[in-house]
C-alpha cells in the first residue's frame, strides 16, 4: 500500500540544505508539504500584550511562504497552506489520507527548543502516537549540528568565547546537503482531497496593510529563499562587501554596511551552512581576512544563543534570566511608550526606535544602545524591550532576541554584568556628523553636525535658529546620565576616523573599528572591548 509523509515547514522555509525535505522524500511514496499560519503567532505577547508579530515581519513571512510554494510547484509538488494550529491541520490531513487509502506513515519537522515551539511539537507527537505514525524531529537551524557538539547540552559553556573555541577546535561544520534526486508528488487528487487556502494578506492576519517600504530603510528586500540566495551572492560575489564587513558592520545607513542575512536566517530561507560554504569558497578564490571570518564568528554567536536556550529552557524568559538575578526594574508604561515611539529626547535612541517602528529593521549597534538605555538609564524591565523587539523585528529569532536581552540586562551570558553604553559617546562615534539622526528625527533636521546629538545643551538662540523648541517640537530628555557630560562638548568636532562608503550610505563605515567599543562601566576596574551581539550576521 502506498504511504504518505507530511512535512511541516516551520522556520526552515527553503529547499536548499534542508534535511527535513530530503528525509520526507525518502520515507514515503507521497509527500505533503504544509505550512501553517498559526493564529497563536499573531496573538498578544506573553506579559505586555503587544502584537506578537507586527506587519513588517508578517509581510516578510508571507513573501517567504509564497516563494517556497513557487519552488515546490516548479518541482511538480505544491505547498498546502492553512490558517490553523499545526496539530489540527495534521489531524485533518491524516483523516483525509486514511479516507483515500494512502495512510500517513510519517510526520517530519525541524526541531525547535523554546516553550511555545516545543508545545507545538508535543501536541503533534501526542496526535501521532495515537495513530501509529512515526514522528521525525531533525536539527537544522544552526551552523554546528547538535549531535556534533564536543560537550553535552548541560555542559554548554556559560561564556561565548569558551563555546566558540570548543566548537571551532573540536567540532566540524557538516557539508551542505543536496536536494533529493527524486521529488515525491502530492497524493493524487482523485483519491485524497487536499485543499490549500489562499496566502493570507496582512488584514487577514489582523494587521494593517503595508503599501510600500519606507524609502529610508536599510532593508529594502523581500522574504524568501530566492531573495536570500540573491543577497548572499550579491554581498560576496557582486559587491565584495564581505571583504570589509568587520570595518563597516557598525554602520547605520544604507544596505551594504552589514550582510543583512539575519531576516532570512531567522525564517530559515537561508541556511547557515550555505553561508559558511560560500564564505569558505570566497576565502579560497578571492580573499581570506578578519572580515570574512567575522561573518562566521557571528553565525557561531547565533548558534550559541540557540544552545544556551536548549540548556536553560524557560529561564531565558524569566524576569531573573538564565542566571537567576533580579533587579528593581520598573514597568512604567508611560516611560516605556516614550522609548518605543522614539520620544525619549535622546536623539540617537529616538532615531533607532523610529527606524524600527517604521521599517522593522535596526542595526546591531542601535540594538545594543537602545537596550542599554531602556534598562540601565530608564530602569525599565528588560522584558518590555524583548517583547517589543519580538513584535517589530524583521529578523526576530526567539533565542537570539531573548538571549541578547538577558545579556543586556546583566542576567545572561556576560562576564561584565555592569556593562552600560554611553549614549552620547556612541552617537558621536558611530554617527559623528549626525546624518543618521537627521534621517529619522525630522524635528532636528536643521541642526548641523554632531550638535544634533545633544539638543538640550544648545543655546536658546541656536534652537530658535534651527526651528527646535524643546518640550514642544522635540521632547526634553527623559534621562541625562552624568557620564554623558564628558562627551557633550565634543559634539561640534569633526572626527578624523570617518570613512565614507557610498554603498553603505553616509557615515556607515569606520576605519577604526574600536571607536566606541570602550563602553562606559560603573566600575573603572571593568573594561575592554565588547563583542558583537546578534541573531547571526546582520
Amino acid at each position: 500500500m502506498a504511504r504518505a509523509a507530511i512535512y511541516l515547514f516551520r522556520n526552515d522555509l527553503r529547499l536548499h540544505d534542508n534535511e527535513c525535505y530530503n528525509l520526507a522524500n525518502r520515507l514515503a511514496d507521497y509527500v505533503i508539504p504544509v505550512y501553517c499560519f498559526d493564529p497563536t503567532h499573531f496573538q498578544p505577547t506573553w506579559h505586555f500584550k503587544f502584537n506578537k508579530t507586527e506587519k513588517f515581519r508578517a509581510k516578510f513571512l508571507i513573501e517567504s511562504v509564497e516563494d517556497l510554494r513557487l519552488k515546490l510547484r516548479e518541482r511538480a509538488s505544491d505547498l498546502i497552506i492553512c490558517k490553523d494550529q499545526p496539530h489540527r491541520v495534521i489531524k485533518d490531513l491524516i483523516s483525509k489520507c486514511e479516507a483515500g487509502k494512502i495512510p500517513v506513515s510519517a510526520v517530519v519537522y525541524q526541531k525547535e527548543v523554546t516553550y511555545e515551539e516545543v508545545n507545538v511539537e508535543d501536541k503533534i507527537k501526542d496526535l501521532c502516537s495515537g495513530n501509529n505514525i512515526k514522528v521525525h524531529e531533525l536539527w537544522g537551524s544552526t551552523l554546528y549540528n547538535l549531535q556534533d557538539l564536543p560537550f553535552k547540552v548541560r555542559q554548554v559553556p556559560d561564556t561565548y568565547t569558551n563555546f566558540r573555541k570548543d566548537v571551532e577546535g573540536r567540532s566540524r561544520v557538516r557539508p551542505v546537503c543536496q536536494e533529493p534526486d527524486t521529488i515525491r508528488p502530492l497524493p493524487p487528487s482523485t483519491t485524497v482531497e487536499l485543499k490549500s487556502q489562499e496566502l493570507p494578506t496582512l488584514p487577514d492576519l489582523g494587521l494593517k496593510d503595508l503599501i510600500e517600504n519606507d524609502r529610508r530603510t536599510a532593508f529594502p528586500y523581500k522574504g524568501g529563499e530566492s531573495a536570500g540566495l540573491a543577497r548572499l551572492h550579491s554581498y560576496l560575489w557582486g559587491t565584495n562587501a564581505v571583504a570589509t564587513y568587520k570595518e563597516t558592520r557598525n554602520g547605520l545607513l544604507g544596505t551594504e554596511y552589514s550582510t543583512k542575512f539575519s531576516p532570512w536566517l531567522a525564517h530559515g530561507c537561508l541556511s547557515p551552512r550555505m553561508i559558511f560554504r560560500e564564505i569558505k569558497k570566497y576565502e579560497k578564490e578571492v580573499v581570506s581576512n578578519k572580515s570574512t571570518y567575522w561573518v562566521i564568528f557571528e553565525l557561531i554567536w547565533r548558534d550559541y544563543f540557540k544552545f544556551v536556550c536548549l540548556k536553560y529552557g524557560d529561564r531565558v524568559f524569566y524576569r531573573t534570566g538564565i542566571m537567576g538575578k533580579d533587579h528593581d526594574w520598573s514597568q512604567d508604561m508611560k516611560k516605556f511608550r516614550l522609548w518605543a515611539e522614539g520620544r525619549t529626547g535622546v536623539p540617537f535612541v529616538d532615531a533607532n526606535m523610529r527606524e524600527l517602528k517604521e521599517t522593522g529593521w535596526m542595526s546591531n549597534r542601535g540594538r545594543q544602545n537602545v537596550a542599554s538605555y531602556l534598562i540601565k538609564d530608564m530602569g525599565l524591565d528588560w522584558r518590555l524591550g524583548a517583547e517589543w523587539f519580538e513584535a517589530y523585528l524583521l529578523d526576530h529569532d526567539v533565542c537570539s532576541n531573548y538571549g541578547n536581552w538577558n545579556y543586556a540586562a546583566g542576567i545572561g551570558n556576560d562576564p561584565r554584568e555592569n556593562r552600560k553604553f554611553n549614549m552620547i559617546k556612541q552617537g558621536m562615534d558611530y554617527d559623528p556628523d549626525g546624518d543618521y539622526v537627521r534621517t529619522w528625527v525630522k524635528e532636528l533636521a536643521r541642526i548641523p553636525g554632531g550638535k544634533v546629538h545633544v539638543p538640550w545643551t544648545l543655546s536658546p538662540r541656536e534652537l530658535e535658529a534651527w526651528g527646535v523648541s524643546l518640550g514642544e517640537t522635540y521632547p526634553n530628555p527623559v534621562v541625562v546620565a552624568p557620564e554623558w557630560g564628558r562627551h557633550t562638548q565634543k559634539s561640534n568636532k569633526k572626527p578624523a576616523y570617518r570613512d565614507s562608503n557610498p554603498k553603505g550610505g553616509k557615515g556607515s563605515g569606520f576605519k577604526n573599528q574600536q571607536r566606541g567599543i570602550d563602553f562606559y562601566f560603573k566600575s573603572d576596574k571593568q573594561g575592554g572591548p565588547g563583542g558583537n551581539r546578534g541573531g547571526g550576521p546582520g
